[in-house]
């Protein structure tokens, strides 16, 4: 759809695995930058920040980096806009004022923009205080940990690694069998 110039796309995922990708400043940075790179109008207002910034040499906050992302969603003439943050659950949750508590209230003050040409696609577990903010704000919510279809694919997965991963081969039928039981039953959809 971008490509015929119908529609707008971020995509962000949490990666446990890097501790720079499960900040609230990468999140909006990155968010920034593949919009600016789909529209030339939000370019301009990204422009003018890194300008009114020294030309990079001085760090915006995340508020100003927030108010930044307003600005490019209020735009008029803009055609649909899909944000999607995959993984939220990847966000660490201790602390005093964490990540992931900042990411929800971005994501609140996003939804309380209210414009119909924004898209949010929030993946996550469902983790308690993901879902106390979230069950008030979605309009459609798919537990996917609960279909049956999701599970069994898991499932597979488990059963094909086990049976061609070059070490678990060695292993007895009865030990491959209790693996998978034991990861099917603690995956819980994920």
């Amino acid at each position: 759809m971008r490509q015929m110039g119908l529609a707008t796309i971020s995509i962000f995922y949490f990666d446990f695995r890097e501790g720079g990708k499960q900040e609230t400043r990468h999140l909006l940075s990155s968010i920034l930058i593949q919009l600016c790179e789909q529209s030339d109008a939000f370019s301009r207002i990204l422009s003018t920040l890194f300008t009114n910034h020294g030309r990079g040499s001085r760090q915006p906050s995340e508020d100003v980096l927030i108010e930044c992302l307003k600005s490019m969603l209020k735009l008029p003439g803009q055609g649909p806009l899909y944000l999607v943050i995959d993984a939220l659950d990847e966000c660490p949750n201790s602390g005093d004022r964490t990540d992931r508590q900042k990411i929800l209230e971005v994501v609140k003050e996003l939804m309380n923009l209210q414009h119909p040409h924004i898209h949010l696609c929030i993946t996550s577990r469902p983790e308690i205080d993901i879902r106390d903010v979230l069950e008030d704000l979605a309009v459609h919510n798919v537990p996917l940990h609960k279909q049956a279809g999701q599970n069994q694919d898991i499932v597979d997965y488990i059963k094909h690694s086990v049976h061609t991963h070059p070490k678990a081969r060695r292993w007895q039928e009865k030990v491959k069998q209790l693996v998978i039981e034991t990861l099917t039953e603690k995956a819980g959809g994920m």
